[in-house]
Parts: C-alpha cells; sequence; structure tokens
C-alpha cells in the first residue's frame, strides 16, 4: 500500500498569494491577448514565486533537528477528525520555518539573549531555533493555550539537546503572563491574532521586559488581509495592533517584510 503523501503547503504570506494568483490569471489567458502583455504577466508571476525559494537558498542552512521537527510537523495528520484543538484548526503553515527561525536565531546572538519568552509554539520550531541559539543556561518559556499540539511539542523538543532549554507553559498565555517573572530579553509572539493588543499592553506595562527587551510580533501583514478594503477578524485585529503600536510613544517599531510579516518593538 503506497503511503500517503502530506499536502504541499497552501500560500499563506503576501507574497506567495500574489504568485498564486498571478499564476491562475496567467493559464487562463486566452488568444488575443497581446504578447506583451502576457510576458509582462509571467515576469511579474515569477517574481512574486521566485522569493521565497531565493531566501531559503541564501540563508544559511538549519539544523538536523530543525529539519526533523519540520518533516514531522509536515506528516502530522492535521486534517484528521481525530486531531482536535482548543485553539482552532490546526494546519502545517502555521510552522515559522526556515528563514524566520533562523532571523530569530539572529536576533538571540545579536542581544546576547538569556532569556526568552514564546506567546504561542505549534510544535516548537520557533521555540528550538531559539533554544540552538542561546548561551550555556539560557531558557526559553514557551506559552501554548493547546494541550494536544504541546505535547507534541514537547515529545519532538525532546529529540534536541537544545530543547532542553525550553520550558512548556500549558494554557491561557494571558494567565500565565500574570504569574511570570521577568525579565526577558526577547518575546516572540506567535499566537491568536485577537489577543495581540492584550499580550503587548501586559508586556508593556509590566516588568517582564528587560532594558533594551525587543518583542518580535509575528504574522503583522497576515496574508494582505490588514490593508484589504473587507478584512477577515483576524486581519482587522491585526490592522488595530499595528496602529497601536505604531501610536504608542513608548516604542519604536519596525515592520519587516518577512514571510507574513514580522514586527520589532522596542521601548525607547
Amino acid at each position: 500500500m503506497t503511503e500517503a503523501v502530506p499536502p504541499a503547503p497552501r500560500p499563506v504570506t503576501p507574497t506567495t498569494i500574489l504568485a498564486r494568483e498571478l499564476d491562475e490569471i496567467a493559464d487562463r489567458l486566452g488568444d488575443g491577448v497581446p504578447a506583451d502583455v502576457v510576458a509582462r504577466l509571467r515576469r511579474a508571476r515569477d517574481l512574486a514565486g521566485g522569493l521565497d525559494p531565493y531566501l531559503d537558498r541564501c540563508t544559511s542552512p538549519e539544523s538536523a533537528d530543525l529539519a526533523e521537527l519540520a518533516r514531522r510537523t509536515r506528516e502530522a495528520p492535521w486534517a484528521s477528525r481525530e486531531v482536535v484543538s482548543g485553539s482552532g484548526p490546526l494546519e502545517q503553515e502555521m510552522l515559522s520555518g526556515h528563514v524566520e527561525g533562523r532571523f530569530l536565531a539572529f536576533l538571540v546572538r545579536m542581544l546576547r539573549a538569556r532569556r526568552v519568552l514564546e506567546i504561542g509554539m505549534f510544535t516548537g520550531y520557533s521555540a528550538l531555533a531559539i533554544a540552538e541559539a542561546l548561551p550555556e543556561g539560557g531558557e526559553v518559556v514557551a506559552c501554548e493555550v493547546d494541550p494536544y499540539v504541546a505535547g507534541l511539542a514537547r515529545e519532538w523538543l525532546d529529540l534536541s539537546p537544545a530543547g532542553a532549554a525550553v520550558t512548556i507553559e500549558v494554557g491561557s498565555a494571558v494567565e500565565t503572563l500574570d504569574r511570570l517573572e521577568g525579565p526577558f530579553d526577547l518575546v516572540f509572539v506567535d499566537a491568536d491574532k485577537t489577543g495581540y493588543a492584550e499580550y503587548y499592553r501586559r508586556l508593556l506595562d509590566s516588568d517582564l521586559l528587560a532594558p533594551g527587551a525587543v518583542v518580535a510580533v509575528d504574522n503583522t501583514l497576515l496574508q494582505g488581509q490588514p490593508w484589504a478594503d473587507d478584512p477577515t477578524a483576524n486581519g482587522a485585529a491585526v490592522a488595530r495592533f499595528n496602529q497601536l503600536v505604531a501610536d504608542d510613544p513608548r516604542v519604536e517599531q519596525v515592520l519587516v517584510p518577512l514571510r507574513d510579516g514580522v514586527t520589532l518593538i522596542r521601548r525607547v
């Protein structure tokens, strides 16, 4: 019996969605369309579609342990009815992935971070990427609301020596933040989008952030939804969050168009 092949990841970033749209339009062009228009459309398609693979090739490779965790995530039965999540549908596209993992590891080393807080961890790829970059004695505290996916993350993190630096806190991130003791040198937020504003307020209004700490927030471009005419509920929540940060005189921020958008925030 042939083993089932997991489905390829669907487009979930502005660039990959744009590439898919251009590809489908190019395939539907009928006779009579000027050749130069067809050529320009295909160049635009290739420009958008080639970006992420090029970034992958030009970024330092992931470790064998990260590659194994990514493989297990891709092959997990997310579409199965046996998978029940307390945080909504789970899918392989939630994985941070190679380039973003390297980006986070770079931040850890630049900041010389020793304690890192993660709000939303999924299967643990970003937590492991961060843990691999920490100095001896460093730690990652990862908040995950969903017991099923937290169990997978613990199991897969334990396959790597660096995984021992990761502590998983299962439950509401808001409740976990209320009882955690700081400070943290880096915080990575990749959780429910409607909770972003509250996580941000609790971080900025507490002593959880060390002097010079950076808060990195994922999905702040959210498939182009924040500037769409009719955004989804998550898209509208991210748009409100982005404006909240932009209007906050306590911080400086930059929105980096990496994958689905990562905003870096620090107190001024």
